[in-house]
């Protein structure tokens, strides 16, 4: 019997530490796609890499991995030469991961309600609320972070609202400070775009393109859902390098 996607991913994601080799064939490096912008494609075989970084004594944690369709999403922690966050994204075709998608940031926190970046609830269930969770997320973000529709934020966000972003605290009036905040007349947080919503259950995560302090950015924000608000939420941010300096030409996004 054929693992779960997410397991497979789990395993190839807890490779990087072990370098055991086995978990790569989950990978179909032939028509691999590599949208890190800063790793080049196809200049060494995943099992290597994976093996020459197991020698420098990485540290990685599947906090919590989904499954949508031909898409796993997870949440990770890695701990290299530096404490790391992050998301990634890959997408099955035909049994096996063909494109791969992330979003790292530097740890930080506890938060001012001491939270880290990535405690709390694990448990997917409402699989049956997937979709209007999905569409949930996808109408808070398109409308108050995209459209700038603040009066809309009570709308989906609930009064017990969790925070896990290291600079934020728990609480609708703190993410609506955190909203309305500008440098010199210019929103600090400025989203643009969405890209993609990826979604198991209660758990939704929203792929997002922007500006954050007039930077170039990927915002990725992961939110538990219950009966229709958002309860809770986990985010990176990334600046994208300048075109000149990435190392493939897959894009960001």
């Amino acid at each position: 019997m054929t693992a779960a996607k997410k397991d497979q991913i789990r395993a190839l994601l807890k490779s990087i530490e072990t370098g055991e080799p086995g978990p790569v064939a989950v990978v179909d490096e032939a028509r691999y796609i590599q949208h890190n912008p800063q790793t080049h494609e196809g200049s060494e075989g995943l099992a290597a890499l994976f093996k020459r970084l197991s020698k420098t004594s990485p540290r990685v944690n599947v906090v919590r991995a989904f499954e949508d369709g031909d898409f796993v999403f997870a949440h990770t922690e890695y701990d290299f030469a530096s404490r790391k966050i992050g998301f990634e994204v890959f997408r099955f075709e035909d049994g096996r991961a063909v494109e791969h998608w992330d979003n790292i940031q530097a740890r930080q926190g506890p938060n001012q309600s001491g939270r880290s970046m990535v405690d709390g609830s694990t448990e997917i269930v409402d699989r049956d609320q997937t979709e209007s969770n999905r569409a949930a997320v996808r109408s808070f973000v398109e409308t108050v972070l995209v459209d700038g529709q603040r009066d809309r934020l009570a709308d989906n966000v609930a009064d017990s609202y969790a925070e896990h972003n290291p600079g934020l605290a728990d609480g609708v009036s703190v993410l609506r400070s955190a909203l309305d905040a500008s440098d010199n007349g210019q929103r600090h947080i400025d989203y643009h775009r969405v890209h993609r919503v990826l979604a198991e259950g209660n758990f939704v995560l929203c792929v997002s393109e922007g500006e954050r302090g007039g930077v170039h950015s990927a915002f990725y924000d992961l939110f538990r859902v219950a009966e229709g608000q958002l309860v809770e939420h986990w985010d990176t941010t990334e600046t994208i390098a300048p075109r000149r300096e990435w190392k493939n030409d897959n894009g960001k996004f």
